[in-house]
């Protein structure tokens, strides 16, 4: 049965402005979205005068406004447990005494589960409804999360970490066992229901070298193998750091750029590619995204945290790069995603005091590459256009606002201000998300 729903509805079409229609109705049906309007008539047809039955069932939302759910584009779930911990370190260091003993961790599948439930109930409580997530080497333990999405019936693209040098022996795994266990999980999660085969699977994998300085070239022959063979999108992390990107230089010498160490093996755009960070992206280099198309996660806190350097934002956008932000756990200390919106505005205004040239980002252009520039790396998602998914935030902003803000002030006020607590409802493809529980029990209980 088809619903309706009416509140303030807010979303990006175009990256330049807000569509707003106050007092505005949207219908869905199987979880996507057939038309937005202002009025009721010019949505649904009415009923006949024989039926006296509406055609579908209609939920007012009142005054509340409803907006797209958000996506975090790159998160290691694995690292909630150090959220906010060791942030005075820069990229290499953090990775080799916090994050890898961290992770190391979770082959203790009751540790992983416990810490995966915390994860997963945070991202809820932020309205994150789609992520693209790293696990661990774990093949149990990344098994165990993508169960924990499919029950809470949020979408997640999960990466079993591949790597195989430069990291502790309780994290090294070779090629083979690497194989094994990523096509384990291959078949069990990516098969299509009948009644959902026009969709993709809300909970799929995703090939996941962790970065080059990780991976041995026989490793990252075998991702770019498995990405091919099963036509799986690839995420990892690129030009982060300029050690980073000067060890790399080290290790693969044939190599013209960090993002073309990838590409020789697969895993740049072959599929679809996700690349975390690319603070240090140019010239070849972005010119090869730009003909791959492979998306920019841009993790502003992360980059903050460890020192990074700020990632050229507007330069990408202005090239037409594909963009979406990450919260970027545990180098990025905050999971609610609106914060990213807000961070990401302010690393543009920094760039803008060195180049005045670069205008900084304005609220639609970011509250876009959060929404339909990112959820387009799930398909049609992140926007209330005919044929989207309906992924959905219903905000309650009544404690907010004075009466004469405009319907656009009052959602910046509550990307800026607001909390979990302003967040009434949460859908994921047409599916209102209940507070996740787990065996009848909630996370926390």
């Amino acid at each position: 049965m088809k619903k309706v729903y009416k509140a303030h509805i807010l979303f990006t079409k175009e990256k330049d402005r807000f569509e707003v229609f106050e007092n505005g109705y949207i219908a869905v049906e199987d979880g996507i979205v057939l038309g937005v309007a202002s009025s009721l008539e010019e949505l649904i047809p009415q009923p006949s005068a024989i039926s006296h039955q509406p055609p579908y069932e209609f939920i007012d939302f009142g005054d509340k406004l409803l907006i797209p759910a958000m996506n975090d584009m790159h998160v290691h779930a694995p690292q909630v447990h150090n959220q906010g911990v060791a942030m005075d370190l820069e990229l290499l260091p953090w990775l080799q005494n916090y994050t890898f003993p961290e992770e190391s961790k979770y082959a203790d599948t009751q540790y992983a589960e416990r810490m995966y439930r915390r994860f997963l109930h945070t991202q809820w409580l932020f309205g994150t409804m789609r992520s693209v997530v790293f696990g661990t080497v774990h093949t149990e333990s990344t098994r165990i999360l993508m169960k924990l999405y499919q029950e809470a019936g949020m979408g997640a693209m999960v990466g079993k970490v591949a790597m195989n040098r430069n990291c502790p022996e309780t994290l090294c795994e070779d090629v083979e066992a690497y194989v094994e266990g990523q096509e384990s999980l291959i078949k069990e999660f990516s098969n299509l229901s009948p009644l959902t085969s026009h969709l993709s699977p809300l909970v799929r994998p995703i090939i996941t070298p962790r970065f080059v300085p990780s991976c041995t070239p026989e490793l990252l022959k075998a991702c770019g193998e498995l990405a091919n063979k099963y036509q799986l999108p690839v995420q990892s992390h690129l030009s982060e750091n300029t050690s980073e990107i000067a060890w790399v230089a080290e290790l693969e010498k044939e190599s013209t750029s960090y993002g073309d160490a990838y590409n020789r093996y697969g895993l740049f755009g072959q599929t679809p590619t996700i690349m975390a960070h690319c603070v240090w992206t140019n010239g070849s280099e972005l010119e090869l995204m730009k003909r791959n198309r492979v998306m920019v996660a841009h993790c502003p806190t992360s980059n903050f945290n460890l020192s990074s350097g700020l990632a050229p934002v507007r330069t990408f956008l202005d090239e037409g790069l594909p963009i979406g932000l990450g919260s970027d756990i545990s180098g990025g200390h905050d999971l609610n995603m609106f914060r990213m919106l807000v961070y990401a505005i302010q690393v543009s205004k920094m760039h803008y005091q060195q180049d005045k040239s670069m205008a900084f980002l304005t609220l639609p252009e970011i509250f876009w590459i959060a929404t339909k520039s990112a959820g387009s790396f799930f398909g049609r998602v992140g926007s209330f256009e005919p044929g989207y998914e309906f992924d959905a935030l219903v905000i309650d902003d009544s404690v907010l606002y004075p009466s004469e803000y405009s319907l656009q002030h009052r959602l910046e006020r509550f990307i800026y201000v607001g909390d979990d607590r302003q967040i009434a409802h949460r859908f994921c493809r047409g599916q209102e998300v209940a507070e996740p529980k787990y065996e009848g029990k909630m996370l926390f209980e």
